[in-house]
């Protein structure tokens, strides 16, 4: 084990260096001489693939792919948003037929609570002038990040949106649902599984489940613009650079099963 945290660590030196010199060479290119970002001195491309496919040799396993366009131009703009702590990771092709514990487990996460997933929602019932995101406040679509063992809580989302407008707007005018899947990719421009609050097409208001924000510690994992690329964050980090709306939007497991307890001994003394 001990060889193989040893390796993940170097992999995750060599994947930031990989990245500090794509940001230049990104950067360089969109600016003038002048303005070019100057870096420390990085290992080569070859001479980073060989070092990476000695050390996974020499514990059996099989050497990563490459940084993919995705992961590089995600980075990109986490960096130029002023985000430092984050990391990207590949998953098995399986991972969405594993269990929340063996997902924690390849993520390296600290809990299954903290992998979280980001969900288009559309309000179905929203005026017929509003068709686009343009007002954060009152939008026809809203990206929800939840956790994955967690259920959403759409009235929850109805109510905050209602007094987000003072009221101003009927209650009746927000009903929030998920939203078809290519609805989803044409506003994202992430496919099913992939979504991520970062580099969207669209400019589409991000809601936080406020459980998320409670997390300890404050990193989270969520999709990372590919269906087996996955975003770990840290939580304030990640608030600061998306800025969303911080919202109690969820059930938890525990409540969940306390709810149906009660419902069964007294359905007609719920109080929760």
């Amino acid at each position: 084990m001990e060889a193989w945290d040893e390796l993940q660590r170097v992999q995750s030196r060599i994947l930031e260096r990989i990245s500090n010199l794509e940001l230049s060479l990104l950067s360089r290119t969109f600016s003038s001489s002048s303005f070019a970002v100057s870096l420390p001195p990085v290992a080569t491309g070859d001479a980073v693939s060989a070092l990476s496919g000695r050390l996974l040799s020499s514990l059996g396993a099989a050497a990563p792919d490459s940084v993919s366009g995705t992961e590089a131009r995600l980075s990109a703009i986490l960096r130029s948003n002023g985000v430092t702590d984050f990391a990207f990771k590949r998953v098995p092709g399986d991972y969405y037929e594993r269990s929340y514990e063996e997902r924690q487990r390849i993520l390296g996460a600290r809990s299954i609570d903290h992998l979280c997933k980001s969900i288009v929602m559309v309000n179905t019932q929203a005026p017929s002038t509003v068709i686009d995101c343009n007002d954060r406040n009152n939008s026809k679509y809203y990206l929800v990040v939840v956790q994955y063992t967690a259920r959403l809580n759409a009235e929850a989302l109805k109510n905050y949106l209602y007094a987000l407008n003072d009221s101003k707007v009927p209650k009746k005018k927000f009903n929030l649902r998920l939203a078809p899947e290519e609805t989803s990719l044409m506003l994202t421009g992430f496919e099913h599984n992939a979504v991520t609050c970062i580099g969207m097409k669209t400019e589409i208001p991000v809601i936080l489940d406020e459980a998320i924000v409670k997390l300890n510690p404050d990193y989270f994992w969520l999709g990372g613009g590919e269906v087996d690329l996955k975003l770990g964050i840290r939580t304030s980090q990640f608030i600061d650079c998306v800025k969303p709306f911080i919202v109690s939007c969820s059930t938890g497991i525990l409540q969940r099963k306390l709810y149906r307890t009660c419902r069964r001994k007294s359905p007609m003394r719920l109080l929760i």
